[in-house]
C-alpha cells in the first residue's frame, strides 16, 4: 500500500492516510473522474435509498448507499454532505475505521449488490 503522494512539483509527501476533498457534485462522477470509471461502476450510486424514482433507483436498501460505511471497493469510503452531516457522521465513520484497525468485526447494513451505474 502506498505511504506517500507525489505533488505536482514532483516532491513526495509521506503519509499514513490520504483524504481528498472533492467539492460539490455526484460522488459517482467524482470517483469516475478522479480514480477510474471502473471504480465508480463497482461502487454504484451514493446517497440514494431506493425509492424507485428516476434519481433514486431501486431496490430499497434501508439506508443511504455508500455513505459513511465501506463500499464494494476495499478501503474506499465516501464522506460528504453539508457541515452538520460532516460534523455528525465523521465521528461514526472514524469509530468504524478505528474498530477495523483494532481487528473488531463491524457488520455493515445495506451492503447489497450494485444494481445500477451512475
Amino acid at each position: 500500500m502506498p505511504k506517500s503522494i507525489v505533488i505536482s512539483d514532483g516532491s513526495e509527501l509521506k503519509t499514513d492516510v490520504i483524504f481528498y476533498a472533492m467539492g460539490y457534485g455526484s460522488m459517482y462522477g467524482w470517483a469516475a473522474k478522479l480514480i477510474l470509471k471502473y471504480v465508480a461502476d463497482k461502487v454504484g450510486k451514493c446517497w440514494v435509498l431506493g425509492s424507485d424514482t428516476t434519481t433514486d433507483p431501486s431496490p430499497w436498501e434501508g439506508e443511504l448507499r455508500n455513505m459513511w460505511k465501506p463500499t464494494h471497493l476495499c478501503n474506499l469510503w465516501f464522506h460528504g454532505g453539508n457541515l452538520h452531516q460532516n460534523r455528525h457522521y465523521s465521528q461514526f465513520l472514524l469509530l468504524q475505521l478505528k474498530a477495523r484497525i483494532e481487528g473488531m468485526k463491524v457488520p455493515v447494513y445495506g451492503m447489497g449488490a450494485v444494481h445500477h451505474l451512475g
